[in-house]
């Protein structure tokens, strides 16, 4: 015998349509809350997987993934690790709220990690500039040419963006912040890969990565500092102009 999460992805597959070009992540969305709100999907239901959500509704996984973001600070939806995304029993005012007051919540909740990230890693930075070893070193120039190298073959960067902060927190030597910085950088995850695809912004974050590298290798504490907050404060602006 099926399983209710079984029988109701089989369900779901029937349901969601390709969305139009724009801002995809917010059809996405929109077909969902509606999709709650008539009843056809009820709370406890699961989505289907993320790869098949996405192939169905046209779009790539960074938008679904946005969508689904956006509809968990509505409270509409719930990721559970191991479990998938679950509808959840929720009141009208959630699926009476309009889409563009949950974006604006988004966006405040993105602006106060933002926030967040500006308090810590500059300080992180510092400290990598006196604790780093040349292997460490070595690590965030390999990191910064391979993300060169994809910069000029017109190729996405964000996963070198993504090691190359990693490398800068471990260099730090605090485990504790490290823990912290992980989940904050997850979180803005999205959010991060979707600046990277603005005109100019690759060639921007390479640069920035550049003088924080360039200060580390000096010792220069108070300078990858600087440096850090200069990226941050470029980022942030993008980030932000982009919601």
């Amino acid at each position: 015998m099926n399983s209710p999460a079984r029988r109701t992805t089989r369900r779901e597959s029937r349901l969601f349509q390709a969305v139009r070009k724009g801002r995809r992540y917010e059809q996405v969305a929109e077909q969902i809350q509606r999709l709650v709100a008539d009843g056809v999907l009820k709370p406890g239901d699961h989505l289907p997987p993320e790869r098949e959500l996405a192939a169905q509704f046209g779009v790539g996984r960074s938008s679904l993934r946005d969508a689904i973001r956006t509809l968990e600070v509505m409270g509409v939806v719930q990721s559970r690790h191991g479990a998938g995304t679950v509808i959840l029993d929720l009141d009208t005012d959630a699926l009476v709220v309009p889409l563009a007051s949950a974006l604006m919540r988004k966006r405040e909740m993105v602006a106060e990690l933002l926030e967040v990230r500006r308090m810590i890693e500059p300080g992180l930075a510092a400290r990598a500039a006196k604790n780093a070893t040349r292997d460490e070193i070595a690590r965030m120039e390999e990191i910064l040419k391979r993300q060169r190298d994809k910069i000029r073959r017109g190729e996405p960067t964000i996963e070198e963006d993504s090691e190359f902060h990693a490398a800068l927190m471990h260099a730090a030597r605090n485990s504790v912040i490290l823990r912290v910085m992980d989940v904050l950088m997850d979180l803005l995850r999205e959010s991060r890969a979707r600046s990277l695809q603005t005109p100019g912004r690759l060639e921007k974050s390479y640069a920035g990565h550049l003088r924080i590298l360039r200060a580390i290798r000096r010792r220069d504490g108070a300078g990858a500092e600087g440096a850090v907050r200069k990226h941050l404060h470029e980022v942030e602006a993008i980030v932000m102009r982009q919601l």
